[in-house]
């Protein structure tokens, strides 16, 4: 096949007209969310003077990710594409309704779209698995997943500040327009995917069984379930790292906006991973690739301790490009070792099973910081991050998956 010729990642997946169209739609929706989700923020601050009620946005949008596997089973119960442009559509005439928002009486409306957002996001999140490992070649999956990644970052590190230039000029509403513009664009995208798609047989069981088929299909699987394992305590301490950040640059003695600098350094790690990811994998394997970041990112985050500012945008480069290996090799995984009729409710399920810890270790993170020092919570995560590596490095035969199957 032809877009196994050139080891480029990106290449292969543009030489590819299912792949190519769907890094295109996540490219163009993942600009639009990343400018909302600082938009949102600001917004209900400027309505309302409070920090708490600015933080319930983001609060809003990420809620539903702990109803991921009942959320997924509705990836599983149609045909993927259908669901993908309806839901696509669907928020973008949501976002139309912000337009009308312009006081603190009226907040209530934006708060209920961005949690039905977020749902529409876990949906979206599931039904894109199943289509993509049936859309596209297997051997690109690995490549596909790294550059997600990569523009999920990349749009964190541009879409802010577009999303705020956007919003001094012309306020909210011009930002949730801009919104709903991209996820009708993403679903035009959509509309071009050559696919076809049989229509599943139905679901069988009582709600709760169909919704528990993720988690025992995970539960089951002897290279899945180590991955999602890793992911979830690699995630928690991502959390705990980033509940750290104010006190690493108190340390070094900068204002806390230089944090900001930290985390633009720490994307772009991400980026590179991403960019990276696909001939990793091939290379190394799921297990090792995910194994090998997890340890760049143990040293990243015990080396944070020293108060140094060259090391100090070392590590969070290192971060960057350590913290999305475990993730990208667990989508991958999925991808790859779930029958499609699973995929959905499996994915959602790995997805809350790994992000939901970094809320976790986030909010115990900012108490903890106030309680013990910051350097030897730093160090003890670094040890906690290379015993989770390790647990990865052993690999059974019968778990191994061939690199570029």
């Amino acid at each position: 096949m032809t877009t196994t010729k050139t080891p480029w990642s990106l290449a292969r997946v543009l030489r590819d007209h299912n792949a190519g169209r769907y890094l295109c739609a996540v490219v163009v929706s993942g600009f639009g969310t990343s400018a909302l989700w600082l938009a949102s923020g600001v917004w209900v601050k400027d309505l309302t003077g409070s920090d708490g009620l600015a933080a319930l946005c983001m609060l809003a949008m990420w809620l539903p990710t702990l109803a991921g596997p009942l959320l997924g089973t509705l990836a599983d119960r149609g045909r993927r594409t259908p669901l993908l442009i309806g839901v696509n559509l669907l928020l973008a005439a949501l976002l139309l309704t912000l337009v009308t928002v312009d006081t603190p009486g009226d907040l209530w409306l934006l708060y209920a779209v961005l949690f039905v957002y977020g749902a529409a996001g876990v949906v979206s999140d599931a039904a894109e698995s199943a289509l993509v490992a049936t859309a596209v070649d297997p051997s690109l999956l690995g490549d596909l997943g790294g550059l997600r990644m990569t523009a999920t970052e990349g749009m964190k590190l541009l879409a802010p500040l577009a999303g705020a230039g956007l919003y001094a000029a012309y306020g909210g509403a011009s930002v949730a327009v801009l919104d709903a513009a991209t996820f009708v664009l993403a679903a035009g995208l959509y509309t071009m995917l050559r696919v076809r798609e049989d229509k599943p047989a139905p679901l069988t069981g009582s709600r709760r069984r169909r919704t528990a088929e993720g988690a025992r299909h995970l539960w089951g699987h002897p290279l899945l379930r180590p991955l999602v394992v890793a992911g979830g305590a690699t995630m928690l301490c991502a959390g705990l790292n980033g509940a750290m950040a104010y006190a690493v640059v108190d340390d070094l003695g900068h204002s806390p906006e230089y944090a900001g600098v930290l985390y633009a350094v720490q994307g772009a790690g991400s980026v590179a991973a991403g960019l990276l990811a696909g001939p990793a994998l091939r290379r190394s394997g799921e297990r090792r690739f995910a194994a090998y970041g997890i340890t760049l990112l143990a040293v990243a985050v015990a080396l944070r301790a020293v108060p140094s500012d060259p090391l100090a945008l070392v590590c969070s480069a290192a971060t960057g490009a350590g913290l999305p290996t475990v993730l990208i090799a667990t989508l991958t995984s999925v991808q790859r070792e779930t029958p499609g009729p699973l995929l959905g409710r499996v994915t959602a399920t790995a997805n809350t099973l790994v992000y939901a810890p970094n809320a976790a270790g986030l909010a115990a993170g900012a108490a903890l910081v106030e309680l013990v020092n910051h350097r030897l919570a730093l160090v003890t995560l670094g040890v906690a991050l290379l015993v989770t590596a390790a647990s990865l490095f052993p690999l059974p035969a019968r778990a191994r998956t061939a690199p570029g199957r």
